[in-house]
Order: C-alpha cells, then structure tokens, then sequence
C-alpha cells in the first residue's frame, strides 16, 4: 500500500496568510468602531429623549449610525471572506 503524501505544511513568511491576517485585523476593528459608533448613537438618542432633543442631537446619532454603517457593512463582509479562506484551506490541508 503506498501512503498519502503528507499535506504541505504553510511556510511562516506565506504573503497570502500575512495579507489574510491583515485583512482580518483591519475587519476587527472595523467591526468594533461600528458597533461602537451604534452605541453612541443609541446613548445620544437615549440622551436626547431624557431631554429636549436638540436638532445637534439628532444631527450627532444620525452621523454616528450613517458613519458606522460604513465602517460595519465591509468589516462584515471581509471578515467572512478570511474565514471562508481559512476554512477552505483547512479542507484542503493547506
């Protein structure tokens, strides 16, 4: 009987897993600023209803929800791709 090859095993200095660490670092935070700026914003509109809900209010949660919207959407989105990635490679015995 002749025996599997053994799986290639990834060098430390591969560029595609040190792109793929970068990547989901920069997915972390992302996804971490987001949530962050919608708590703010729930804090500013909680503060707001306490109070007389000044428009500068409203103006600060609307730019924190429109500003972590664009920072949570693509973090989402990459940090499923690297985990695809990681998984596809896992299968493949990479």
């Amino acid at each position: 009987m002749s025996e599997a090859a053994p799986a290639p095993r990834p060098r430390p200095d591969d560029p595609v897993r040190a792109r793929r660490a970068r990547a989901a670092r920069v997915a972390s935070i992302g996804q971490r600023a987001g949530a962050a700026l919608f708590a703010g914003a729930f804090v500013l509109v909680v503060a707001g209803l306490a109070t007389t809900f000044a428009g500068w209010l409203a103006t600060m949660a609307i730019a924190a929800l429109v500003v972590g919207s664009v920072l949570l959407a693509p973090s989402i989105v990459l940090a499923f791709a690297v985990r695809a990635a990681e998984r596809e490679d896992r299968e493949r015995g990479v």
